[in-house]
């Protein structure tokens, strides 16, 4: 629960495709009403299941363009030739109101943000192995092996700069990754910095 006065967590959570991070988020989610996930925009297509407005925004890249000139996205990243971004006024206002707000990002944009936006707080989903990984995106049985492959390749890179995040949490067990997180939040929200108003709230009422 959000204390008074105090504004909500800007959460970056990166990590290689096959991490685990949807299944980590609807845990997380479940578990915790204050923690709200921001739905990023995509040119991508669909996947089969995924809703417009739920699963992300779909837009043609001539839309994504035209928001990205308003100063309308946090951050964007182009990855496995396709754009990814955050959409602005969604967050911020979640954020005033005291709820954390979770950005599922790429490495990209998880760099953009930290720089940006000094407060936010970064985490990075490891799995256990590549093989794991190897083996997890297999079994989605959505994408030709050259594209598995390529997700790979990616995921090397991408877990090298998981040095750069604040936090890096293993994704072996479920209930012990979720609980991880939520104890770096808990934390998050106890650092002196973010507390500082409440010393002369304890002050004034002597």
């Amino acid at each position: 629960m959000a204390m008074p006065n105090q504004e909500g967590l800007l959460v970056v959570l990166s990590g290689p495709s096959g991490a685990g991070k949807d299944t980590v988020l609807r845990e997380l989610l479940r578990l915790d009403q204050n923690v709200m996930l921001s739905i990023s925009a995509t040119t991508r297509a669909p996947r089969e299941g995924e809703e417009d407005g739920k699963d992300y925004f779909f837009l043609s890249k001539a839309e994504f363009i035209q928001m990205l000139s308003k100063n309308d996205m946090l951050e964007h990243a182009e990855y496995c030739g396709h754009y990814y971004g955050t959409p602005r006024g969604p967050v911020e206002e979640w954020q005033k109101k005291g709820r954390d707000v979770i950005l599922e990002i790429e490495v990209q944009g998880g760099q953009q943000i930290r720089q940006s936006c000094p407060n936010a707080v970064s985490i990075f989903i490891l799995p256990p192995s590549l093989k794991v990984l190897a083996d997890r995106l297999r079994r989605r049985n959505t994408e030709e092996e050259d594209v598995v492959c390529q997700r790979l390749e990616t995921a090397k890179q991408e877990i090298l700069q998981a040095v750069h995040y604040d936090y890096i949490v293993i994704n072996d067990d479920l209930a012990e990754c979720v609980q991880e997180i939520k104890a770096i939040l808990l934390a998050e929200k106890m650092k002196s910095a973010r507390r500082s108003h409440m010393i002369q709230e304890v002050l004034e009422n002597a």
